[in-house]
């Protein structure tokens, strides 16, 4: 079985059910209460609404249209894009820690453009080689046929070389201190090495290819559901309003 940075079993596609069992680390952005905007909350009710509206988008790469799911290590993006995809109707969901790897962290936007972007936007079905953490090593390749949607899950899933082909770019709006907390008591001690590199390396990553500033909506864990917001990049219109969820959780 493949196996993610953190030790944890990986699956190819995610749902509630999977995205319960797997574990994993995500992204840095400083967003302190002086600097960070005013947050809208968008009129609506479930994640299937928003569901709904992001089907209704037009393609934005071949027949596709690409959801990018990004946010700080631990923030919970693996989760909630399990749950949007089940909302999707069972939608793909490529985790980008199958692209990563121990020798590229976060240098992998050439294998994730001609190993998935490029034979989707020719409506072809991409075959990308997921990488094992455990093992070290790139396993055979795997199917990602076109779909109506497809959801891309990660840490850097808003990256410049990657917005011209997304439809909307999502941000999972949690302190960088907060989820890496969060991240590192998952992990616990076995993989405090393991973490201490990655912080360092997506403070870089992040320092010189910033998401959340182009992020389309902005998405709040409550203690039930999400709350989702306009984001910075300011495209979201009467067609892309939701909310969901109760009681809002700490953030910026």
């Amino acid at each position: 079985m493949r196996r993610g940075p953190t030790g944890r079993p990986l699956v190819q596609y995610g749902t509630i059910s999977e995205s319960a069992q797997r574990a994993r680390f995500h992204s840095p952005l400083e967003c302190s209460r002086e600097i960070c905007p005013a947050l809208t909350p968008i009129p609506g009710s479930t994640i299937h609404e928003l569901a709904a509206r992001l089907r209704r988008l037009p393609p934005s790469c071949g027949p596709v249209r690409l959801i990018g799911v990004d946010g700080h290590a631990g923030s919970g993006k693996s989760t909630f894009a399990g749950q949007l995809a089940h909302a999707l109707g069972g939608a793909p969901v490529l985790r980008l820690d199958d692209i990563a790897s121990h020798d590229e962290l976060f240098d992998w936007s050439g294998r994730l453009l001609a190993q998935v972007i490029e034979p989707l936007a020719r409506g072809e079905t991409a075959h990308f080689t997921p990488y094992d953490w455990r093992a070290r090593r790139f396993g055979p390749a795997q199917p990602l046929p076109p779909a109506p949607v497809i959801v891309v899950e990660g840490v850097g899933a808003g990256r410049r070389a990657l917005r011209p082909y997304l439809a909307r770019l999502l941000w999972m709006e949690l302190p960088h201190t907060e989820s890496w907390a969060r991240g590192r008591s998952r992990d616990g001690d076995e993989q405090r090495e393991f973490w201490d590199g990655w912080v360092a390396a997506e403070r870089n990553h992040f320092a010189e290819d910033p998401s959340r500033p182009f992020a389309d909506l902005l998405v709040r864990q409550r203690k039930k559901g999400y709350e989702v917001l306009s984001g910075p990049a300011g495209t979201v219109g009467p067609d892309q309003e939701i909310t969901q969820g109760d009681e809002p959780s700490a953030m910026c």
